[in-house]
């Protein structure tokens, strides 16, 4: 039977050690013998006499430095303590690629990687160590902001998460430890007009929430300023092309093409890398681009254009 391994990552006094500690306290979840490697000391401690007293059997294990988590360790844990289940609670300054790149024991499967973040010190990590921070939130499954109050940008930290991982579940919890699900986001452009128009600023929010809201986009139309991608070796005389924008999600080492599969019937006269103001109804649908189904823009009307001032889009 395959060992699960959960990673909490985080900076210091995030709210990793009390998440974790809260799973293991689950009897419902904690289950067997429970090894537990801490790699930084914060102000939560794990006691041993809070585990006996929910008759949870957990060994807990302190690393000091990033040199001490290695293959070979994590091969002794496992000869040594025969786990069931496994928590790393990671250390928030450590490179990622650390514990990310190691090859597993045999039978240990990284299953969910949970990351927490204070919201009132989210803005500030973002300002002054950006990269670090969306380094911890790149591969999580679950991005939990503690500690929010009314003032929370909520909608404003999801997008930001949201661009730098897609499949990032954003779970907002207040300062009394319930959940705030009441994130209702007041979206830039009009809905209710027959055209929606799409600025440069507003096409990044717009790119994530086309993805994920197919009941509030499927058969609206939109306008946006794009850049054409159709290189020939790939789409020949299909009428069909790429529509989209280079987007910078985290720093500039992180610059990406995001754009639209676009339908439309003289598609193949269009230029690679040529800018367009494309006009276009939103169907969802199958495509092999997507992997599944996915937003599918269906083209009424592509005029030409100049290339913008600002090439860039952005998330926040």
């Amino acid at each position: 039977m395959d060992v699960p391994v959960y990673l909490f990552t985080g900076f210091m006094d995030s709210g990793k050690t009390t998440l974790l500690k809260s799973s293991l306290l689950d009897e419902d979840f904690a289950q067997g013998n429970n090894l537990v490697i801490v790699c930084e000391e914060g102000d939560v401690e794990y006691e041993q006499e809070e585990f006996l007293k929910y008759k949870v059997n957990v060994v807990v294990l302190q690393l000091d430095d990033e040199s001490e988590l290695t293959e070979d360790f994590l091969e002794d844990c496992a000869k040594q303590y025969q786990p069931d289940q496994v928590f790393i609670e990671y250390n928030g300054t450590w490179q990622a690629a650390t514990i990310l790149d190691l090859v597993l024991p045999d039978g240990w499967e990284l299953i969910q990687q949970l990351t927490t973040v204070d919201a009132g010190s989210y803005e500030m990590y973002l300002t002054n160590m950006r990269t670090m921070m969306m380094e911890q939130v790149f591969n999580s499954d679950v991005v939990i902001f503690n500690r929010c109050t009314e003032d929370t940008p909520k909608a404003k930290f999801r997008r930001s998460v949201k661009a730098r991982n897609p499949k990032a579940q954003c779970v907002f919890e207040r300062e009394d430890g319930s959940i705030d699900d009441s994130l209702m986001e007041e979206r830039p452009y009009d809905m209710t007009q027959d055209v929606i128009e799409i600025t440069d600023a507003d096409f990044g929010l717009f790119y994530l929430d086309v993805q994920e809201s197919q009941e509030v986009y499927d058969g609206k139309t939109v306008r946006f300023l794009g850049l054409v991608y159709r290189p020939e070796e790939r789409f020949g005389k299909k009428p069909v092309f790429v529509c989209g924008r280079f987007a910078m999600t985290c720093c500039v080492e992180d610059i990406q093409y995001i754009g639209f599969k676009c339908k439309y019937d003289k598609g193949a006269e269009l230029e690679h890398r040529s800018w367009v103001w494309i006009t276009a109804k939103i169907r969802y649908e199958f495509a092999k681009e997507y992997r599944g189904k996915g937003p599918v823009l269906y083209a009424q009307k592509v005029e030409s254009a100049q290339k913008p001032d600002e090439e860039l889009v952005y998330f926040n």
